[in-house]
């Protein structure tokens, strides 16, 4: 450790207190690597602050010593977005300790939250002021509201309430040198020239680190209704999409689609996963209807509408919960998704998007094209049918070395992405950037677009500081 970074630690003990840094590498070594053990960096130290004043300290400190930092929440990113470099150059800085709800509004809907606070600690602080934080993704009980708006995360109910960006009414931000923007505003309409909070969602903490935020709520749902159904095809799905969201557009709150290949990994590698329709079926979609009307006839209108599809082929077979705890083990089977595949063995992701239209050719496609690619490999898609967002994910062939499969992985993710391009789709629909994917930038966003995006980063972080290595390609410099 060099003199410059000893100096270093010794400063930020004075910021954050002995409580607030931590230094042994047994304590920082969760910090280095990623959700899927793809990364594995080094860090001298992993500084955690209690307040937005003492980020700002950090980062001022940081920033005179010329030394990386790498922000951090629950360190749930598919992508690599939150791990430090493998040389330990990057400071991590953790935001678990900035964990305070500020505030619930019940009338004006809004919700306001440090960066620590986990997803569901802010779920359950709306629930008990009456409404609802609609944002709903598999790592709510980890995942912080910090990353989950650096990441601009998705989630099942992106379909009714749209991205985390969407909700979005104001952000608190700590810039590269240590100034805070102060942009926790709650109003609805503030036309005041540029949206300076929109840059910071989706960013992954290059341009700034997300200290708090002000979100939307809304009203809670006083009948909820959720069906598994079993479907003979990708299309059969999609066609139980349409005749739901054609019904009432505003009751459909999730709309999931899943291979049987993915289902049969759940049940084998899921303690509790249990399925309740009797025959296996290729393909599942999960539905969840919710109004906060009042004898809305949620119940009646979905099994008409279960009883339609079901004439016209669309659907096999189907269960309705009976009750909250029967609600919660359907979403089991589709939540637990991305640990049952972790259990099984190598999986390369993608997270992609295309029109909803196009889901089904999607599938098709790209499964016929990684099947070509590497025979035997296992195809196991899923996702959120409902906004045209599908993880199609590939897990080893049976028998294959999982680093041989691993080392595969641009060249899986690669012929996917030929499909997607082809159906004007994207490589990333809500996991975004992080290390895995600043290669494929400049065919899909170069040009103007990424010269756009790296003059915006030199703006605000001239030194290149923030989250070094993410989201942008190494060439073109900072």
């Amino acid at each position: 450790m060099n003199e410059t970074v000893q100096t270093l630690l010794v400063a930020l003990r004075g910021a954050v207190g002995p409580a607030g840094l931590l230094l042994d590498p047994a304590d920082t070594a969760p910090f280095a690597e990623d959700w899927r053990r793809l990364y594995r960096g080094q860090t001298p130290a992993v500084v955690r602050p209690a307040s937005t004043a003492e980020l700002a300290e950090v980062v001022r400190l940081c920033a005179a010593a010329g030394v990386g930092v790498v922000p951090q929440g629950g360190n749930t990113s598919m992508v690599g977005g939150a791990v430090p470099a493998e040389d330990g150059s990057d400071i991590v800085v953790s935001l678990s300790r900035m964990n305070r709800v500020r505030s619930v509004d019940p009338l004006d809907l809004s919700i306001t939250v440090e960066a620590g606070v986990t997803l569901k600690a802010a779920q359950d602080a709306a629930a008990a002021a009456g409404c609802l934080l609609p944002l709903s993704i598999s790592a709510e009980g980890t995942a912080q509201i910090g990353g989950v708006l650096s990441t601009n995360a998705g989630g099942n109910n992106t379909v009714r309430y749209g991205n985390a960006r969407d909700l979005i009414l104001g952000l608190e931000v700590v810039l590269a040198d240590g100034t805070v923007f102060e942009g926790l505003r709650r109003l609805r309409k503030d036309n005041t020239g540029y949206c300076l909070r929109q840059l910071f969602a989706g960013a992954e903490g290059t341009l700034g680190i997300i200290s708090a935020a002000v979100l939307k709520l809304a009203p809670r749902a006083v009948e909820t209704e959720v069906a598994l159904c079993a479907v003979p095809t990708v299309a059969a799905a999609l066609a139980l999409f349409t005749r739901l969201h054609r019904e009432d557009p505003a009751s459909v709150q999730a709309f999931e689609y899943m291979a049987g290949t993915g289902m049969a990994l759940v049940l084998r590698h899921i303690p509790g996963a249990a399925m309740p329709i009797a025959a296996p079926s290729p393909h599942y979609a999960l539905v969840e209807l919710a109004t906060p009307r009042r004898n809305a006839g949620l119940r009646a209108m979905l099994e008409a509408a279960l009883e339609a599809a079901m004439e016209a082929g669309e659907v096999t077979d189907a269960v309705i919960a009976e009750s909250g705890a029967q609600r919660a083990a359907l979403w089991k089977l589709r939540e637990e998704h991305a640990e049952a595949q972790k259990r099984e063995g190598a999986n390369v992701k993608n997270d992609i998007s295309v029109p909803v239209s196009k889901v089904p050719e999607m599938i098709a496609r790209a499964t016929a094209a990684c099947e070509a690619l590497i025979p035997g490999v296992r195809v196991v898609p899923f996702g959120h049918m409902g906004d045209g967002n599908i993880h199609f994910n590939l897990e080893q062939p049976v028998g294959m070395d999982p680093a041989a499969f691993l080392a595969r992985d641009h060249d899986i993710m690669d012929a996917v992405g030929e499909v997607v391009r082809d159906l004007d789709g994207s490589f990333s629909a809500e996991h975004g950037i992080g290390k895995l994917k600043p290669y494929m930038m400049p065919l899909w966003r170069g040009g103007a677009e990424l010269e756009a995006m790296r003059r915006i980063k030199r703006a605000l972080d001239p030194h290149g500081m923030f989250n070094r290595g993410k989201v942008l390609p190494a060439d073109g410099g900072v």
